[in-house]
């Protein structure tokens, strides 16, 4: 989906002149961020889902779309290319993911052993989670595609106190 057909759906459900109020825009610039920027008639304009593309393109800096999700009460989860080598490559994988999960589990019981969780373990257990998440996506596109070719790599570094 182009970013002005998401626009152009949300400004089905949400004011333009309330948005437009709340940016401190003109109604009109709203509405064009709606329409294409880049027809024959020119009529639309950059918008700012465009820009944050565009922002994140020039820098490759993926720490910018985690901000924006961030903002919204979510997280970003980069979605691999999931390569499996054959379908019996898939049964090995399944169980390293459980594992993984399983040594997520190990790491928050070590944390919460004392009953509290200091920064620095509550840190180690969002960067394990982050890292399961991203790879489990992987695993999960490569089951809907049937796309088996290369498998990668599912083990996750260790965490301190848990090799």
């Amino acid at each position: 989906m182009h970013s002005h057909e998401l626009l152009h759906e949300v400004l089905q459900k949400t004011s333009a002149k309330q948005i437009a109020s709340d940016l401190n825009l003109s109604l009109s610039l709203i509405y064009k961020w709606a329409e294409p920027s880049d027809d024959a008639s020119g009529s639309g304009s950059t918008n700012p889902l465009d820009r944050i593309e565009a922002l994140h393109n020039s820098t490759q800096d993926e720490r910018i779309v985690q901000w924006v999700c961030e903002r919204a009460g979510g997280f970003f989860i980069k979605n691999p290319k999931a390569r499996w080598p054959h379908p019996y490559a898939v049964i090995p994988a399944a169980n390293s993911i459980v594992q993984e999960f399983a040594d997520l589990l190990s790491v928050i019981a070590n944390s919460t052993g004392d009953n509290q969780v200091t920064v620095e373990e509550s840190k180690a257990i969002r960067k394990r989670w982050e890292q399961l998440k991203s790879v489990t996506e992987g695993f999960v596109q490569g089951c809907e595609e049937g796309n088996f070719k290369s498998i990668p790599s599912l083990k996750l570094s260790p965490q301190p106190g848990n090799p």
